[in-house]
């Protein structure tokens, strides 16, 4: 959400920051910005008028009836039904108004950072930094041929229960995963100061409204018979308990850490990725989160970076760090890194975590607000979320990074404590 004040003050930032991000119609949506707010700002004070007349109107009946001024007061008594209709009309326009404002100031994205590189789509990414040595494979299976010779990654089977883009697990596949996110949890709680929540999988509209997956997304989301939403990531549950809340800014940066299930429709990504689990309607993944002040979220964004980080060069996969473009990032960001992990079988980077600062942007739209103690003002907080990581994608990249020849998998030394001490996955008999 958009801070209707500053858009009025100096609209300039917002037109260039819309047409930066493709928005159609970008002056025309800054100039129904500023009619609407202008009616609204007029039919509000018609409204105060409009009571304040009727107020001294009433008060003068009772004065000519004191006097038994019978004609002055019906006269009177006219002019109260008359602003009562005035103020009637002028409310209705005032709803309308601000009900048109507030929808059309939901359906506009974040203003990017000023370090945002311009750019339509992906090719125009920045590359900021590389790590490690990318692992060149003359005939690297993928991970779903890696998983059938393990006998721990079955699509038929899920797709005869649940369609496509699903999978099933097993064996030592299914323990992999298992132990891929309870390592990344423990790492985010234990080494990067993040707290572990165990949130709800199923939210209401304000929710998800608040982080903005609402209105714009539906298309993407899994509704309920029962009006409850799927979550698509655990940044909508995280981000939300600060929902309507005043934080004492003393406790600032609030880092929270969460692995869930997550579930997207996928309604835009037809016809990619439809080949294993790059691109799955239910998936785990390791969230992060942060509340911080305006004035920590720029570091508490590296420090978010790093932390994702971390967990690649601790399994020891190559990876690249990219700024995201404007027309790349998502709708509440105004500036996001991506990570993108080194797969063999495509010989390419593929992203595996997206790391984005929005701002106050969903603090407003949530009115999670932050004060100093001893203090009577407050101020909107920012709120910032990454994966850390993406565990299908992680496993992904284990899988095809630590495969042999003979169609063993190699267990990364860090995961090998929660494997129980297993250093390979061996090919079924």
């Amino acid at each position: 959400m958009h801070d209707i004040k500053a858009i009025r003050d100096n609209p300039t930032p917002f037109l260039r920051g819309w047409e930066s991000r493709d928005v159609d119609d970008a002056a025309g949506s800054v100039q129904r910005i500023l009619d609407l707010d202008e009616t609204l700002r007029a039919a509000q004070t018609a409204v105060q008028t409009a009571q304040s007349r009727r107020n001294e109107a009433s008060k003068l009946i009772g004065q000519a009836k004191a006097a038994k001024d019978e004609a002055k007061a019906a006269e009177l008594m006219a002019q109260v039904e008359a602003l009562k209709a005035e103020m009637a009309a002028a409310a209705e326009t005032e709803a309308r108004a601000g009900k048109d404002l507030r929808d059309l100031l939901a359906g506009l994205p974040n203003i990017p950072d000023a370090i945002v590189p311009a750019g339509a789509d992906e090719t125009h990414n920045a590359e900021q930094d590389r790590w490690g040595e990318p692992r060149r494979m003359n005939n690297a299976r993928d991970h779903v041929d890696i998983g059938a010779g393990l006998g721990g990654m079955d699509f038929e089977a899920a797709a005869r229960m649940s369609g496509s883009r699903f999978v099933v697990l097993k064996k030592g596949v299914a323990r992999l995963e298992r132990a891929i996110g309870q390592f990344m949890l423990d790492l985010q709680t234990g080494t990067n100061g993040y707290t572990e929540v165990s949130p709800p999988l199923l939210v209401k509209d304000d929710a998800m409204f608040g982080t903005g997956q609402l209105p714009k997304f539906e298309e993407d989301l899994f509704r309920t018979t029962a009006d409850h939403w799927l979550i698509p990531t655990a940044e909508v549950s995280l981000t939300n308990l600060v929902r309507e809340q005043i934080t004492d800014e003393e406790e600032l940066p609030l880092r929270l850490t969460a692995l869930t299930h997550c579930f997207r429709s996928e309604a835009g990504s037809a016809g990619r990725d439809t080949r294993g689990m790059i691109r799955q309607h239910q998936f785990q993944k390791v969230e992060m989160v942060a509340i911080t002040t305006p004035e920590q979220s720029a570091a508490e964004h590296d420090h978010m970076v790093a932390s994702a980080q971390m967990v690649l060069e601790k399994l020891g996969l190559a990876y690249r760090t990219m700024l995201l473009c404007t027309g790349d990032m998502g709708f509440t960001a105004k500036k996001t890194f991506d990570l993108e992990v080194w797969l063999p079988s495509q010989n390419t980077f593929r992203e595996i975590s997206s790391i984005s600062n929005c701002g106050d942007f969903q603090a407003r739209r949530m009115d999670a607000r932050s004060q100093k103690r001893g203090e009577k003002g407050t101020r909107f907080v920012h709120t910032l979320n990454g994966s850390g990581l993406a565990v299908g994608r992680t496993l992904v990249a284990v899988l095809e990074n630590y495969q042999d020849e003979g169609g063993r998998v190699a267990i990364p030394d860090m995961l090998q404590p929660y494997m129980g001490g297993l250093t390979h996955l061996e090919p079924s008999a």
